[in-house]
């Protein structure tokens, strides 16, 4: 299988060298981004598709499915086998700053630590960088503001980080990529509105796509949560709390995060997950935060490990 590095070490250190490089740069400018360019290819084919008939809006949409992610698998393909070829001195900062494009732990601590910032200074104040994190509506009371942060630092943990890095473990730069694709289609098409039948094939891609790494993310927050002494509880979230009526993935991390806290989440007019034994105030999502730090650290040695090992596997 052509599709994961061809030496175990090579595997390892890419996955490595993309985790420190996460930390301490964060995300490429914008024109060297693959993010950027996917979402121009995508917004482009939503541009031209047909309106106002469901069952061709949604053979198009299946259409900008299968057009987005079999180029971004077939540039992560080509790449891979280039790099096959190329010394390691080489092969290694050009795959591990490739995977990097592909997951985001530190630019999703810092979406939530710029809310809490804007917190601070008031509830306006925090209403521009919460937009930016969510798609509700940021008219909301501060607890409310703190639920919806904490809620996308849970939530997201699994797109961001875990979902991405387990794709290159296993189906290495073109799996990591192609679910690069489908996640950021989802995020712009994946909506009931006047997208809804255009998106419904990438929201379907996505909730397959995320329901093993979902309840990957919930195992690790339950984890991490002993550290913290909270991991009853945690687990409690996990088994008891998830809202499948809201879609297979959605509230599973959520609810996870909610027990591990010790709040009660609420989206208003949809679901409420876990029981309050504190106050939403802006030090819970300095425990969020922490967790997600702790569960993104965790999914880079994890995700290292195994694309060691199927490398191993694979080619010997």
């Amino acid at each position: 299988m052509v599709f994961v590095p061809h030496d175990w070490r090579l595997a390892l250190a890419t996955v490595v060298l993309a985790g420190l490089v996460d930390v301490a740069l964060g995300e490429p400018p914008n024109a060297l981004h693959p993010v950027v360019w996917m979402g121009r290819l995508i917004g482009a084919l939503e541009r031209v598709r047909p309106r106002g008939r469901p069952g061709a809006e949604f053979a198009f949409g299946v259409l900008i499915v299968a057009v987005t992610a079999g180029a971004a698998f077939a540039a992560g393909l080509t790449l891979t086998l280039v790099l096959e070829h190329a010394p390691w001195w080489v092969a290694l900062p050009v795959g591990a700053g490739v995977l990097k494009t592909t997951f985001s732990l530190r630019g999703l601590v810092r979406a939530g630590r710029e809310v809490q910032r804007a917190l601070t200074a008031g509830t306006e104040a925090a209403r521009a960088p919460l937009a930016a994190l969510v798609s509700r509506s940021p008219d909301l009371d501060p607890p409310r503001i703190v639920s919806a942060t904490v809620e996308s630092l849970a939530e997201n943990l699994t797109d961001s980080v875990v979902s991405p890095l387990l794709c290159y473990a296993l189906f290495g730069l073109p799996g990591a990529l192609a679910y690069r694709a489908i996640n950021t289609m989802d995020a712009m098409l994946g909506y009931r509105d006047e997208r809804e039948y255009v998106g419904k094939a990438a929201a379907r891609c996505d909730d397959a796509a995320n329901w093993v790494p979902t309840r990957i993310t919930g195992v690790l927050l339950v984890a991490v949560s002993a550290a913290r002494g909270t991991a009853g509880p945690a687990w409690w979230g996990f088994r008891t709390q998830h809202q499948p009526q809201y879609g297979p993935n959605k509230t599973l991390a959520i609810a996870t995060m909610a027990g591990s806290l010790g709040v009660q989440l609420q989206k208003p007019g949809a679901y409420v997950l876990g029981e309050a034994t504190r106050p939403l105030t802006t030090d819970v999502i300095d425990d969020a935060v922490w967790r997600v730090w702790a569960a993104g650290g965790a999914t880079v040695a994890l995700a290292a490990v195994l694309a060691a090992v199927l490398a191993g596997l694979v080619h010997g």
